[in-house]
This record gives C-alpha cells, sequence and structure tokens, in this order.
C-alpha cells in the first residue's frame, strides 16, 4: 500500500519518518529564492551555469555552489554537452512540484485563487 492509497479505514496512509525527513529537507533547499528561481529555469529547459547565473543575477560561483546542493538532492541532473555542463529536471514530480507553487502564487505574491469548481 502506498502513503497517498487509503486504509481499510478511509483514511490515507501517513507518511514515514524518512518521508517527513526528505519531504521537509527538499522544502528547505527550496526556501532560497535564488534556488527556487534556478529549479524554475532549469524547468524550462537545459541551461548551463554561465547563463543561469546571468539569468538569476548572480555569480558563476554562487550559481555552481547552489546548483550542486540541488543536484546532491536529485532535483536537478546535469549532463555534459562538449565542454559545458547543462543542467535539466528529469523527474516529471519535481516539474509538477515547481508548476504547482507558481501555479498557487499569484504575481503579486499573494496566494492565486482556486480555480472554479465544476460540478
Amino acid at each position: 500500500m502506498s502513503p497517498a492509497e487509503p486504509q481499510p479505514s478511509g483514511r490515507p496512509t501517513e507518511p514515514t519518518p524518512a518521508q517527513l525527513r526528505s519531504g521537509s529537507d527538499t522544502f528547505a533547499l527550496l526556501a532560497s529564492p535564488v534556488r527556487l528561481h534556478l529549479v524554475w529555469l532549469i524547468t524550462h529547459g537545459p541551461y548551463d551555469v554561465g547563463t543561469l547565473a546571468r539569468l538569476v543575477g548572480i555569480s558563476i560561483a554562487t550559481a555552481s555552489q547552489h546548483l550542486g546542493k540541488l543536484r546532491l538532492a536529485g532535483l536537478i541532473t546535469a549532463h555534459r554537452d562538449g565542454r559545458r555542463q547543462l543542467y535539466t529536471v528529469d523527474d516529471p514530480h519535481v516539474i509538477t512540484l515547481i508548476q504547482q507553487i507558481f501555479d498557487h502564487i499569484a504575481p503579486d505574491g499573494t496566494l492565486a485563487p482556486d480555480p472554479p469548481r465544476t460540478n
């Protein structure tokens, strides 16, 4: 039975301590506006560190440090393209998570209204 599957009582199975720790660690990594911006960009296509640094407005060294943390956490991957290292998001769960974050937040930073329910 997976964590989201209901138990015989009808309640979903609660997450394990390991799942809670891992989820918390993921959200902690994404709590940095710079790292969240980097992941958002990378969900929209492969980028090299120089381009990412320029788009986010940080130095290449700072971008490299953030990208290293994101790679270690498994949120992004890196692939060699000749002399360049291109960063991508291969995990559809990460792509969905990032999309959901920005679907939930309006451009002014407030919570976006929920879409109308259809009955």
